[in-house]
């Protein structure tokens, strides 16, 4: 089973070309530090123009890795929360299949305790179990 992280902003003014050119830093910032190459990450989609005033959209399906959710988890969000606070005046929907994400002034994106060092290691440690060495 694939868990989804979803991420949309809408505004009726469209992107202007400084925005554009954020968008496109950002995401740029995103893929050269994404820690992991065999999965997915912040990914954006093309406007097809069936909803005029949606200005960026996208989504990123979560590793099956335990050790990689919450690092990839944090990326993503981290990336979403630039893009939010580079284009003023959106009104943004970020949700995990049908969990709403949280969003804060101060730290941006995420849920709480997903920072957390112990529950870090707790995942990296499940990722490296081996059901067939018991």
């Amino acid at each position: 089973m694939s868990v989804s992280l979803y991420y949309s902003a809408d505004r009726a003014l469209p992107l202007t070309a400084a925005e554009k050119a954020a968008v496109e830093s950002i995401v740029a910032a995103h893929m050269s530090s994404f820690p992991y190459e065999d999965t997915e990450s912040l990914d954006l989609y093309e406007n097809d123009g069936s909803e005029p005033d949606r200005i960026v959209t996208g989504s990123t399906k979560m590793p099956l890795d335990p050790g990689q959710l919450m690092p990839v988890m944090i990326h993503v969000l981290d990336s979403v929360t630039d893009l939010r606070r580079a284009l003023q005046g959106a009104e943004w929907h970020v949700h995990m299949d049908d969990l709403d994400v949280p969003w804060d002034e101060s730290e941006g994106y995420g849920f709480p305790g997903m920072r957390d060092p112990a529950l870090a290691a707790e995942l990296d440690r499940a990722s490296e179990w081996d059901p067939g060495s018991e």
